[in-house]
């Protein structure tokens, strides 16, 4: 005689895979990185995009500040710096202690001038199935989250980058938050 299949809610191991935050994160992350080449092209990656934006907005940074503002690590942080120097986006002054400060180039510049419009394209095509109200809901729970589970990173946000102490605002200055 065999057993019969037990159902989801009686299998401790039967879990929904949609269900799964995890699961969601991931697809999310997939189509934000789709509809961003889509709307922005392959110029530059997401990734690239922050760092310049971080740039534009605070330039002069130093490498490890640089990767705690984005929150990346610094060997993360440290390559993405070397390729878009590669590029001529950026230029790294050697300073004391072996820190380097990063500029933007005028190139790094027109980079972000041919990149921010996409972008924000790239955020209304992400919000636009949700009404209004719902887009602020979603945005809200998603900087909540972020700010919640910052410290459970494997590269956390650190003091003195854009986090708000209340996790109901945003993570980025004001005039950043629609472009990026």
């Amino acid at each position: 005689m065999s057993a019969a299949p037990s159902s989801p809610s009686t299998d401790p191991l039967a879990i929904e895979l949609y269900d799964q935050p995890g699961h969601l994160i991931r697809r999310a992350q997939q189509i934000a990185v789709s509809v961003f080449y889509e709307e922005v092209g392959r110029e530059v990656t997401p990734i690239q995009y922050a760092v310049l934006r971080m740039l534009q907005e605070k330039p002069g940074l130093d490498q490890v500040t640089l990767a705690q503002e984005v929150a990346l690590d610094t060997s993360t942080a440290a390559e993405i710096a070397a390729r878009l120097e590669t590029k001529g986006w950026i230029v790294r002054e050697v300073l004391p202690r072996r820190q380097r400060r990063l500029l933007l180039t005028a190139e790094g510049e027109a980079v972000l001038t041919r990149t921010v419009p996409g972008v924000r394209r790239m955020q209304q095509s992400l919000l636009s199935q949700l009404e209004p109200a719902e887009q602020q809901e979603f945005m809200r729970l998603l900087r909540k989250f972020v700010h919640l589970g910052n410290e459970q990173s494997r590269a956390p946000l650190r003091p003195g980058a854009a986090v708000a102490a209340d996790s109901a605002q945003p993570l980025a200055p004001p005039d950043a938050a629609g472009e990026g």
